[in-house]
């Protein structure tokens, strides 16, 4: 195996470690202090990635994204993980679903997706299904041709600066030998739409500027042309189309603990108690051992299931692998590169304190620490017939 790499993406993270450290960083402090980003500042954002050449880049190249592969994306998306979420957001990664989009959805949806003239945002999450989306009570009724929907969504991550939201509905039922199940449909919702508001979500403490929303659906009638993909299909376009979702949460959390790491080093180099360099003291030097140890595995575990992605491997269990590991360890580095500062790492002239509060939602979303142990024992039991 090879570890290294190529030229190509030595210059991705390159290029995007630069546009982070000088386009993302100066405004960072202001998003913490307000929890909003300025529309312009976010506009500003994606004309800077456009010109680059990174917006959509997750996207294929014919329809004008950037073409890159699961490991090429997954550096890039370590790198972004470094950064303000509230900021990294207008960097622009259209949601990869939206390739399952018809002909006609293309030229409404995807295509001003990957041109920047359009935000999308993927909803599934509801106030009593979160983990177990098949439990969803917002749901879709026929009515003729269209579709009629009521209910509610929340925790929608950055629907506030969205054009249309990837909306995933039940639409029926289906019996199973573990009693009936919601049968799932997937749907294009553009703002604006009657019946359909997005409001302000709830006040967390992690991700300041990057918002989650309600969304209320009040008789709301879609039309068929708006389902993506098959009526009652929706879960075969999300395993298909969202499988490596997990990976972007690991690979940032990669980017957050290097960035953390990164200001601990230094610090233990320079700061001197009772007369030496507290890198000297055990507590200390060992603590940064753990912590570069931890997000090694954790970037390595990451970049491994991105690649087998790549060569069309299995690779459910390894991305839930990296998920949790990668989220754990995160939580983990924060907490001890703010101990390596003392009292000055809970101070805001630093942004330690808030990596260390943005770590903990990342255990959460995109699949509990629970949910995914699940997916590993699963994986690992079922060949054994258990």
């Amino acid at each position: 195996m090879h570890f290294g790499l190529t030229e190509e993406q030595q210059m991705i993270v390159d290029t995007v470690r630069s546009f982070v450290e000088n386009e993302i960083y100066p405004h960072e402090d202001d998003v913490e202090r307000t929890g909003v980003v300025p529309r312009e500042l976010g506009l500003e954002i994606r004309d800077k990635c456009i010109d680059m050449g990174f917006f959509a880049a997750n996207l294929p190249e014919e329809i004008g994204g950037g073409g890159l592969n699961h490991l090429d994306f997954t550096l890039l998306e370590r790198e972004l993980g470094r950064a303000s979420m509230g900021l990294s957001v207008f960097f622009g990664r259209p949601s990869g679903i939206l390739m399952a989009c018809n002909a006609e959805q293309k030229e409404r949806y995807l295509m001003p997706a990957v041109k920047g003239e359009k935000f999308d945002a993927l909803a599934m999450t509801e106030p009593d299904a979160g983990s177990d989306v098949r439990g969803m009570k917002c749901m879709a009724k026929p009515d003729g041709s269209d579709w009629v929907v009521n209910g509610t969504k929340h925790f929608i991550s950055h629907a506030d600066i969205a054009d249309f939201v990837i909306v995933f509905i039940a639409t029926g039922e289906e019996d199973t030998p573990r009693g009936p199940k919601k049968l799932i449909t997937c749907f294009l919702v553009d703002r604006g739409t009657p019946g359909f508001e997005i409001r302000p979500g709830y006040d967390s403490v992690s991700h300041r500027g990057y918002q989650n929303c309600i969304l209320s659906f009040d008789d709301c009638r879609l039309s068929s042309a708006q389902v993506l993909g098959e009526v009652h299909k929706g879960f075969d376009i999300a395993n298909e189309w969202l499988y490596g979702t997990r990976l972007t949460v690991a690979a940032t959390c990669v980017g957050r603990a290097r960035r953390a790491f990164e200001l601990a080093l230094p610090y233990a180099a320079e700061r001197e108690q009772f007369g030496q360099k507290i890198g000297r003291f055990q507590g200390v030097s060992f603590k940064l051992a753990d912590m570069i140890t931890e997000t090694d595995a954790a970037d390595w575990l990451t970049l491994s299931a991105a690649w087998r992605l790549d060569q069309g491997l299995p690779a459910n269990r390894e991305i839930a692998s990296a998920k949790v590991y990668a989220s754990e360890m995160l939580a983990k580095v924060t907490d001890e590169a703010l101990q390596v500062f003392g009292g000055m790492g809970l101070m805001s002239d630093l942004p330690l304190a808030r990596l260390w509060r943005d770590a903990r939602v990342e255990r959460i979303w995109d699949g509990t620490s629970e949910i995914q142990r699940h997916i590993i024992s699963r994986e690992l039991l079922r060949p054994l017939g258990c």
